[in-house]
């Protein structure tokens, strides 16, 4: 696949791929905290263009291929105490990035779906951009409220491990995390994960693969509660969780909901933080129904 490049006036230089029919109705997807575009599922983007959607993801802020932000790191303190550094960027300056994105590509409405961050900055873009959003899918994702949706402690000792220095680690590291955070119900494909670890470590350069999470996360944290905002939403939304996240608390996901007026909300038995071979189906299934309107067109 071919990456494409968007210098957005007044912001970085993002990276995004584009699959289906030109003329499909646009979906975009969001990823997660420190993911790159390459970590949708093959199989979910073909079951979207077979669906007949113009699928556009990209790589966020600090992540993939798009610009790192020039900005310090902060702390492990400042994380733990959810203190981001002064002048941090925030959600609403990714959700801006996403906007800015499809202005470049020429799209004016599109479906949403994202996870877990990528959820959020989801949720930011429809309650600020409601001109611009068809529908949104919200996986695995929160509020920002501090009593909901929160980590684990046993995920949080995981992800206060030093960096990994080489691919070897890397891929080690990330099939850690995912036993983790997977399930049993829903096992992940190892093969599959080691080939997106080392694909993630080339396409990144490296060291340089992870170097914005810390940003990321204080991108999450400088936003807070957004629950208010989330009761702007007007689109037609679902919100999808499992009851085994580890990382993002189903609590978070039933918040979400809530705040969203209309919204569906689908707790699926037995998924984790993860989207594991056998959850891409169902994923593409609820998402393309949000999309649809009862006659089967799109909206």
């Amino acid at each position: 696949m071919t990456d494409s490049f968007a210098d957005l006036p007044g912001g970085p230089r993002i990276c995004y791929r584009e699959d289906g029919p030109a003329d499909g109705v646009p979906l975009v997807l969001i990823a997660g905290l420190g993911l790159d575009l390459t970590s949708w599922p093959r199989e979910m983007i073909d079951g979207f263009t077979r669906r007949g959607f113009r699928v556009v993801r990209f790589d966020n802020r600090d992540a993939g291929r798009s610009d790192r932000i020039k900005a310090p790191n902060p702390g492990k303190l400042r994380q733990l105490l959810a203190k981001p550094l002064p002048g941090a960027y925030d959600l609403g300056d990714m959700a801006a990035d996403t906007v800015g994105l499809l202005d470049h590509l020429g799209i004016e409405k599109t479906h949403l779906a994202g996870m877990s961050m990528g959820g959020m900055i989801a949720q930011t873009v429809a309650a600020r951009n409601p001109g611009r959003v068809l529908s949104l899918t919200s996986i695995f994702s929160t509020t920002g409220h501090r009593r909901v949706g929160q980590p684990a402690k046993s995920t949080l000792v995981r992800m206060a491990r030093r960096p990994a220095r080489t691919v070897e680690e890397s891929v080690a590291g990330h099939l850690s995390l995912m036993g983790h955070l997977g399930s049993a119900t829903f096992p992940l494909d190892k093969d599959v994960e080691t080939a997106w670890a080392e694909g993630l470590w080339e396409r990144a350069g490296g060291r340089r693969a992870r170097s914005g999470i810390a940003r990321q996360i204080g991108a999450i944290q400088a936003s807070g509660d957004r629950g208010a905002e989330l009761g702007r939403i007007t689109c037609p939304t679902v919100v999808v969780h499992g009851d085994t996240d580890r990382m993002v608390h189903h609590s978070g996901g039933r918040a979400t909901a809530k705040a969203i007026k209309g919204s569906r909300y689908v707790e699926i038995p037995g998924m984790g933080h993860h989207i594991a071979p056998d959850l891409v189906d169902r994923l593409v299934e609820l998402t393309a129904e949000v999309a649809l309107d009862p006659a089967g067109e799109t909206r």
